[in-house]
């Protein structure tokens, strides 16, 4: 029998190769695995933090679930689907909030950076490691791969199943694990810095030839050395050492020729992708009809343990 797999990302902006190699291969890596039920969900109440304009928000959601079609996420094989559609997740995490402390939410790391940052936090963003254990404990999830910087998502997660289970005598939850993606890159942006948005300074995920020339080019190389670091650690995701090695020896100090050999393989790369999300693209009421069985298909287990749920605390 398949372990349960639930993964989730928010729809806030343009997809990265940072976002590419730093979880969403990984994503249909477990997929093709055939070792899992697998769950991925588009999470745009926790985007709502962020995201606060209507038309923001729907084109977002979109975009990210062209990304997930786009890179090999299959809905024949997995539930792709949208948490808003399935209204169990915020009931669920009301239920939590009644036995969750603010002292233990403190200590979750978002607050902890929005406080350091002296943010106006407004609830959602103190509150949100509840609605993420509602998420991941919703569908029985058994793993939940996540970077070794997360890690404290799960273990809210396990917390607060057990701590339901504790006071409601019952073993309404099961305990998830984390599912630590080892030898995920940290990849670097184009000024050396992690990739990010925030830094301005990623390639884009599907982006043109004409873009990621443009991008590639503005790496910030360092003239003091015969391999400019910046440049081949990015390269390092493309091709293997052992390729990359005669290449990089044979044009010590031409930044440009490496520079240009970069673009190559990246354009190489991702060309399939993007053209799969163009075709995609043309047809947005396919991708809807896709989120909306998707929607279906976790409605019908989330609505299921919430009948439990409600048994073990007595309103049902």
């Amino acid at each position: 029998m398949n372990k349960i797999l639930l993964s989730g990302v928010k729809p806030t902006g343009q997809a990265h190769i940072g976002n590419y190699f730093g979880a969403m291969k990984q994503f249909v890596d477990l997929q093709k695995s055939g070792d899992f039920d697998c769950l991925f969900m588009i999470a745009d109440y926790h985007a709502l933090n962020l995201i606060q304009d209507k038309e923001e928000m729907k084109k977002l959601t979109l975009e990210l679930a062209l990304d997930y079609l786009a890179i090999g996420l299959d809905p024949k094989k997995s539930i792709i689907f949208k948490q808003s559609d399935v209204s169990a997740h915020t009931e669920l995490s009301w239920i939590f909030d009644t036995i969750v402390t603010m002292p233990y939410l403190m200590r979750a790391h978002a607050f902890k950076d929005a406080e350091a940052k002296d943010k106006e936090i407004n609830v959602g963003t103190f509150n949100y490691p509840v609605l993420m254990a509602a998420d991941i404990l919703l569908y029985n999830t058994d793993v939940v791969p996540v970077g070794a910087d997360q890690k404290q998502h799960v273990e809210y997660a396990r917390d607060i199943a057990l701590k339901f289970n504790h006071i409601f005598k019952s073993e309404t939850f099961k305990l998830p694990t984390d599912l630590i993606m080892k030898d995920v890159a940290v990849v670097p942006g184009t000024d050396g810095r992690k990739m990010s948005k925030s830094y301005n300074n990623i390639i884009s995920l599907f982006a043109t030839r004409e873009q990621i020339t443009k991008a590639v080019m503005s790496i910030v190389t360092d003239s003091s050395g015969d391999i400019p670091v910046n440049v081949y650690a990015i390269h390092r995701l493309f091709k293997t050492e052992a390729e990359l090695k005669p290449l990089y020896e044979a044009n010590k100090g031409r930044y440009k020729t490496l520079k240009d050999a970069l673009v190559e393989d990246i354009d190489a790369f991702i060309k399939p992708m993007r053209e799969r999300r163009e075709k995609l693209a043309k047809d947005p009421k396919k991708v809807i009809k896709i989120l909306e069985k998707g929607a279906k298909q976790a409605k019908k287990i989330a609505d299921k343990k919430l009948i439990e749920v409600k048994n073990s605390i007595g309103v049902l």
